[in-house]
């Protein structure tokens, strides 16, 4: 079963940065395009960015997404955190070639999530 499992995020303060990572169980995530997601209660889930196969980095504003392939995971990290920010983060992956998709229903794989709580 094709699985992504992120870590890192937790409490963290305002004006820092966010890093969580995303890594794979039985596939090669730089055979997929991955973005990253995120949700609060009571609303859509929304993208915060994504990157395409083939590309080691992907910078959008405050986030940079980057992959090392050594250890088949995919880091995103926020800088310049906000309270805004908190939501529940969750990475996903998709391979349809040459393209980054914004939309959650693109993505066929996903992963559980991990809470991300901006806050002093």
């Amino acid at each position: 079963q094709l699985q992504l499992v992120e870590s890192g995020g937790g409490l963290v303060q305002p004006g820092t940065f966010l890093s969580v990572n995303c890594s794979a169980a039985g596939f090669a995530l730089d055979d997929y395009a991955i973005g990253w997601f995120r949700q609060v209660p009571g609303k859509e889930r929304e993208v915060v960015s994504c990157i395409k196969r083939g590309h080691r980095v992907a910078v959008k504003g405050r986030v940079v997404i980057s992959r090392d392939s050594a250890v088949n995971t995919v880091n995103l990290k926020i800088n310049n955190l906000k309270p805004d920010d908190t939501a529940v983060y969750y990475c996903a992956a998709e391979q349809t070639p040459a393209r980054c998709s914004g939309r959650a229903g693109d993505y066929t794989i996903w992963g559980q999530g991990t809470q991300v709580t901006v806050s002093s």
